[in-house]
């Protein structure tokens, strides 16, 4: 596995408190967010290892156990160990004579309910151990028993807001061969994909299925409820009091609209269509605006006395 440094992608130290890590990442995920650069595969890739990179440096058993293990760390995490145990992990390792297993067959066998994979690749069953470049699965064969149907196998793919809007693709390498996983438009969180045959191999039986879960990273633009989303977008003084041209960046593409006068701090527009797809169909949510005006920082003397002017102005 490849070995990725964590504090190094957050640009943060070793001894960096969680305020620190948390201050990192926002600051990177609006650099690299793919609302601000849409088709840079580069800063995508960049936007999914920072979110990484903070989904285990703020978890303290993650990070713990980052630390004591570095690139081994989730595979320990996966056979349920502490910090600590890794000379009584790997004794087991060795008992149990680096059994493992493998995918094998046609990738075009990909279907279900509804993305370097390894990265994300977690939640396997620890009855059986893996050996180099194996998963592990959901228990042992109990010696010489024939007839034995193939555990299934569970794990999941962590995917970007954007990424669910326009369906995407991760390639999983497990260490014999790749497969492609394809994920529709619209994935949800929770949504799992089963991949036929793909679990443990039987013994005689039927192989085991593999299933994975649908995780969707948090957006610092949009709010996801259902198929629907909800933002919010920050309008100047003049714009709202005189109406005009306002853009909204949505997920397919920026849209003009136009304000009209008056227009209230809070009001809520919506865009319909703008939502997320409705997974398998050819439908979409709407997306909601709520416009929030801002206030100049500050006035010099001139632009005081005209604001006053229409104070008064306002008041006849």
């Amino acid at each position: 596995m490849e070995y990725k440094d964590y504090y190094k992608t957050l640009g943060v130290d070793k001894k960096a408190s969680q305020d620190d890590i948390k201050k990192a990442y926002r600051k990177l995920a609006i650099k690299y967010h793919p609302d601000k650069n849409q088709g840079n595969k580069t800063a995508e890739e960049k936007f999914k290892e920072i979110g990484e990179a903070k989904e285990v440096l703020l978890d303290p058993e993650k990070r713990k156990l980052y630390d004591e293990l570095g690139a081994n760390w989730k595979q320990y995490q996966q056979a349920g160990y502490k910090p600590g145990d890794n000379r009584r992990y790997q004794q087991q390792q060795n008992a149990q004579g680096g059994r493992h297993y493998t995918f094998e067959g046609d990738p075009s066998e990909f279907f279900g309910g509804g993305s370097g994979f390894s990265d994300f690749f977690e939640s396997f069953f620890g009855g059986g151990g893996a050996g180099a470049g194996g998963f592990s699965g959901g228990g042992g064969f109990g010696g010489f028993n024939a007839n034995m149907p193939g555990n299934d196998l569970t794990g999941q793919i962590h995917i970007t807001l954007q990424e669910a809007y326009t369906g995407t693709e991760r390639i999983l390498d497990t260490g014999t061969e790749k497969l492609k996983v394809k994920i529709k438009p619209g994935a949800y969180e929770g949504l799992k994909l089963r991949v036929k045959g793909k679990g443990e191999k039987g013994r005689g039986g039927q192989d085991g299925n593999l299933y994975l879960n649908i995780k969707i990273e948090d957006n610092e633009v949009y709010q996801r409820k259902g198929n629907d989303l909800y933002m919010e977008v920050p309008v100047d003084l003049f714009t709202a009091l005189l109406g005009g041209k306002q853009q909204i960046h949505t997920l397919s593409g920026s849209v003009n609209i136009t304000l009209p006068e008056g227009t209230q701090n809070g009001k809520q527009l919506r865009l319909k269509g703008k939502g997320m797809p409705v997974y398998g169909k050819r439908t979409h949510g709407d997306l909601y605006i709520k416009l929030t005006v801002r206030l100049p920082d500050k006035l010099n003397a001139e632009q005081k006395e005209l604001a006053k002017k229409l104070k008064d102005s306002l008041k006849k």
